[in-house]
């Protein structure tokens, strides 16, 4: 049996992120996960530490593009990496229309979920420009909300995906010559 660690002395590492587009250097513990270093080293209070195992979707950050669960990976893992938060994405303005839409469908009621929803609806839309009700469901099978029961949340990206697929093709016909 190993004896206990003292946490105020425990050796830290530095690592480097990018972070919303700042890069920034961070001293962590090799046990300190990422949402951890996201909230209380650089104060990035959106991604929010919820069940702490991965199945409630509040802590979703976006990793080189992809999202993940900052709630399972040690900050360490994250060395070298672009991590984009809810700050970030709002600040970018790329998630507003699916921002706006939410606020319009009420989808968002108490707000703790909110921030790995958009997430998930971003990446889900980025992949997928038009997908069904079923396949909406079946991406925000990874988020909890206690709230809305999942309906305005469904609608609310269902017409985000209509609209951006409209104005997509408005754009498509209007390039032709």
């Amino acid at each position: 049996m190993s004896p206990p660690v003292d946490i105020e002395t425990e050796e830290q590492v530095r690592i480097r992120l990018i972070v919303n587009g700042r890069k920034v250097a961070c001293d962590v513990a090799p046990r300190d996960t990422l949402v951890d270093c996201l909230r209380q080293q650089l104060e990035l209070t959106g991604t929010h530490a919820g069940c702490e195992m991965g199945a409630c979707g509040a802590c979703l950050v976006q990793l080189d593009g992809a999202a993940v669960h900052g709630c399972l990976m040690f900050a360490v893992q994250a060395d070298g990496a672009r991590i984009d938060t809810i700050e970030g994405l709002s600040e970018s303005g790329v998630i507003a229309d699916l921002q706006a839409e939410f606020h319009r469908r009420n989808a968002l009621q108490c707000g703790f979920c909110t921030p790995g929803m958009l997430i998930t609806a971003h990446e889900l839309l980025t992949h997928v420009a038009r997908p069904s009700r079923e396949t909406i469901r079946f991406a925000l099978s990874g988020n909890f909300c206690r709230c809305t029961g999942y309906e305005a949340i469904v609608d609310a990206i269902a017409a985000v995906a209509a609209a951006r697929a409209a104005t997509a093709s408005q754009g498509a016909e209007g390039s032709s010559p």
